[in-house]
């Protein structure tokens, strides 16, 4: 194999096949796919009401008939946790979705434009960033009320530095380099320039990003939950079911809040894997 065959790209294709049949991203894709797939089709396949009392003796362990047992009003934890699915999933998705494109907005426009719109997009972010997560969404929550929305807004916003230092960072790189520079000689248009040049540059750091901020914003929901604030009572949401399960810790009836709590934990470490093997993909692709 040549010099220049290596340059050429058969080293990164070698790469993701070999990343294609790792053992921990197959894994990793079989829990995300089941996962999804709870999301999507859990209140079919519930055998219960996922609000029903009573339904089997409280605080019962697993057993054929409650595959995950019962909670302390005897309700059956399986079916809470599979219509919890979609409220877990989703709204940190949403979180992801609004902060990844506002701050990917931001950081390239100041990028693109330097200046005055940098300067002043940067002490914007730098004063949004001194403010964490969790204190934001609180404030949200007692200003708009308890539920998902205000917590969903209020993390998109505080997610939204992150996304925008690491875009600024990679766009500017990326518009130092010489072939943009060859575009522009070439009277190649701004719009193309930005839009079929360096957005596709810069989005393996913003997928890998993504990924992670998923994660991060699925802990911070579940906490708010956990602590109230989020979607309440009798929703099925993790985050409370973690929450309304810790007395039965000490009564020896973990399940209520085991089952769910790693749920979260293997939603949150599929997505980090699966994030950083396909950010290696895409980064390969573009050698």
């Amino acid at each position: 194999m040549s010099v220049a065959q290596l340059a050429g790209g058969r080293v990164p294709r070698l790469a993701r096949r070999a990343s294609a049949r790792d053992p921990l991203v197959i894994a990793a894709g079989v829990l995300m796919l089941v996962i999804i797939l709870m999301a999507a089709f859990g209140p079919m396949i519930a055998p219960y009401d996922p609000n029903q009392l009573y339904v089997g003796p409280v605080l019962s362990p697993p057993s054929l008939e409650h595959y995950m047992g019962t909670d302390d009003l005897g309700r059956d934890i399986y079916s809470r946790v599979l219509f919890g699915a979609a409220p877990s999933v989703i709204a940190p998705f949403f979180v992801v979705i609004l902060s990844t494109a506002l701050g990917a907005a931001i950081g390239i426009s100041s990028a693109w434009f330097g200046g005055l719109v940098d300067g002043i997009s940067t002490r914007v972010i730098e004063v949004i960033f001194a403010i964490p997560g969790l204190v934001l969404a609180v404030l949200a929550v007692s200003m708009f009320g308890k539920g998902l929305i205000a917590p969903i807004v209020a993390l998109s916003i505080a997610y939204i530095p992150i996304v925008s230092r690491l875009v600024r960072t990679s766009a500017r790189a990326e518009l130092g380099k010489p072939y943009i520079a060859a575009l522009r000689i070439q009277g190649v248009s701004s719009w193309a320039i930005c839009f079929r040049h360096l957005v596709p540059a810069v989005l393996p750091p913003i997928f890998a990003q993504s990924t992670v901020g998923f994660g991060y914003a699925m802990l911070d929901l579940a906490a708010i939950s956990f602590l109230g604030l989020g979607a309440q009572p009798p929703s099925s949401d993790w985050g409370v079911m973690i929450s309304a399960g810790q007395p039965s810790l000490l009564n020896g009836a973990p399940e209520q809040s085991m089952f769910p709590a790693a749920l979260v934990v293997v939603t949150v470490l599929a997505v980090n894997v699966l994030g950083a093997r396909v950010t290696t993909w895409a980064e390969g692709a573009d050698r």
